[in-house]
C-alpha cells in the first residue's frame, strides 16, 4: 500500500507538472481502475481455488513489476505514447494492488474472533493502518519526486518492496486458509445474498463520491493555487499537495481504525448497524455540496477558499470514513465463510467501478465546470450511496 499511493501521487505531480490536461491524468488512471474491476472478480476465484498466500505473494511479484516497466518511461515519447505506457502500467499496479487487498481482507474474516464485536475491530485496524500506510505513500510519493526526481524513485520503490517480498516467503504461516472446492468455477462471481449486492452498489456510489474530486480536481486546483510556476515553486508544491493528501488518508486511516467506538458497535446487532450506516451516509451528503457552492461564489482561486477547502475536505473525510469501516464489516458479517473470497472480491469489484466512475469524472467535471462542478458531482454521488445504503434496511434480516 506504501508503494501503491506513492506511485499514484509520482504520476499525478509529474505528469501535471509536464503540462497534461485533467482529462489526459484521468486518463491515466483509468485502465488502474479497469483493472480493479476485473481483478476483484477473478481474485476471490484464484484465492479460493489456490489459497489467500498464493495472491498475497502474486500481488507483491506484479507491483514490483509495473515499478520496474515505469522506470523504462522515456521523457522523449509523444504525450500519446507516453499516456498509453503508463495507462497500462499502473493497470499492472492495479491487479498487484487488489489482489493483496482481497487477501488480506478475506483472511480477517476466517482468522478474526467473531465474539463480542471481535470481527469488526479487526477489520477497523486493518483497514485503517492500511489506509494510514498508504496516505504515507502518497507524501513519500511527492518527496521523493521533489528530491530523487522519478525514475530513481520508482527503482527506490522496487527495490524497497522486492525485499518485503522476500520477506513474505520466508516468513508468511503455511496453511493459509481460503481454498474452496475443486469444483466451484469462475461464474458465480455474483451474490445470491441481496445484502451483499446493495452493500455493494452502496460502496460503488461512496468510492465514487471520494474520487470525483480526490483523483484530479483537488491535486490540480491545490497545485496551481501553491505554485509560482518556477522549478522551486513546482517543488515545494509538490510537497505542500503530496502532504495534503497523505494527511487526508492517514487521517481517513485514523478515523477507520477508531470507528467501533464510535459508533458503539459492542452488543449492537445486525439491523442497528446497517441503520448506523444509513445514518452516516446521509450525514455526509451536504458536505460537497456546501464546498461546490463556496467554489462557486468565490469564483476564483482565494486564500480563504482553500482554507475552507482543506477544512471540508477533513469533514468530509471524517465522514466518508466511519461510512467505508461500517462497511468493510457489514460485508464480511453477511458473507459466509465458505464464499467468502467470492463476496469480498464481489464487494471490491463495485469498489472499484465507483473508483473507475469517480476517476473519469474527476477530469471531466474539472475541465467542463472547475471545481464547483467536481465537487457537486460528487455531491450527487453521495447522496446516491445513501439511497443505495437505505436498501439495506429491508433485508437485514440474514435469508
Amino acid at each position: 500500500m506504501l508503494t501503491d499511493g506513492a506511485l499514484r501521487m509520482l504520476v499525478l505531480l509529474h505528469f501535471n507538472a509536464l503540462g497534461f490536461s485533467p482529462v489526459q491524468l484521468a486518463w491515466l488512471f483509468l485502465i488502474y481502475e479497469v483493472a480493479g474491476i476485473g481483478t476483484n472478480l477473478a481474485a476471490g476465484w484464484l484465492a479460493a481455488r489456490f489459497g489467500l498466500a498464493a495472491t498475497l505473494i502474486g500481488g507483491l511479484a506484479l507491483q514490483i513489476g509495473a515499478l520496474l516497466a515505469l522506470a523504462q518511461l522515456d521523457p522523449a515519447w509523444s504525450v500519446a505514447a507516453s499516456v498509453a505506457f503508463v495507462m497500462v502500467v499502473q493497470g499492472l499496479s492495479g491487479v498487484a494492488k487488489d489482489l493483496a487487498k482481497m487477501s488480506s481482507k478475506s483472511a480477517v474474516k476466517l482468522l478474526a474472533p467473531a465474539e463480542d464485536g471481535g470481527l469488526f475491530r479487526w477489520v477497523a485496524v486493518l483497514t485503517g493502518s492500511k489506509n494510514a500506510v498508504k496516505g504515507l505513500g502518497f507524501f513519500l510519493g511527492a518527496a521523493l519526486l521533489g528530491l530523487a526526481g522519478f525514475k530513481a524513485a520508482v527503482w527506490g520503490m522496487a527495490v524497497a518492496l522486492a525485499g518485503i517480498l522476500i520477506a513474505v516467503v520466508l516468513f508468511l504461516p503455511a496453511g493459509l486458509p481460503g481454498r474452496m472446492k475443486p469444483e466451484e468455477s469462475l461464474s458465480g462471481w455474483r451474490s445470491t445474498d441481496s445484502r451483499i449486492n446493495r452493500l455493494s452498489l452502496a460502496r460503488l456510489f461512496l468510492f465514487g463520491a471520494r474520487d470525483v474530486w480526490f483523483v484530479v480536481g483537488i491535486p490540480v486546483y491545490f497545485q496551481a493555487v501553491l505554485s509560482d510556476g518556477s522549478a522551486e515553486g513546482r517543488r515545494e508544491a509538490f510537497f505542500l499537495v503530496g502532504g495534503f493528501m497523505a494527511l487526508w488518508i492517514i487521517a481517513y486511516g485514523v478515523v477507520q481504525g477508531v470507528a467501533p467506538r464510535l459508533l458503539g458497535r459492542k452488543g449492537l446487532g445486525e439491523a442497528e448497524t446497517v441503520r448506523k450506516a444509513v445514518l452516516w451516509a446521509g450525514l455526509l451528503v451536504p458536505v460537497p455540496f456546501v464546498l461546490a457552492l463556496a467554489a462557486w461564489g468565490a469564483g476564483t482561486e482565494t486564500l480563504w477558499l482553500t482554507i475552507l477547502l482543506v477544512a471540508g475536505l477533513l469533514v468530509f473525510g471524517f465522514l466518508f470514513a466511519v461510512n467505508s469501516s461500517v462497511h468493510s464489516y457489514l460485508i464480511l458479517a453477511f458473507g459466509s465463510a465458505g464464499r467468502i473470497t467470492r463476496d469480498v472480491g464481489f464487494y471490491y469489484m463495485a469498489n472499484a467501478a465507483g473508483r473507475l466512475i469517480g476517476t473519469l469524472l474527476s477530469g471531466v467535471s474539472y475541465q467542463l465546470g472547475g471545481l464547483p462542478l467536481c465537487l457537486a458531482t460528487a455531491g450527487v454521488m453521495a447522496f446516491a450511496s445513501w439511497r443505495a445504503a437505505r436498501r439495506l434496511i429491508g433485508p437485514c434480516v440474514a435469508p
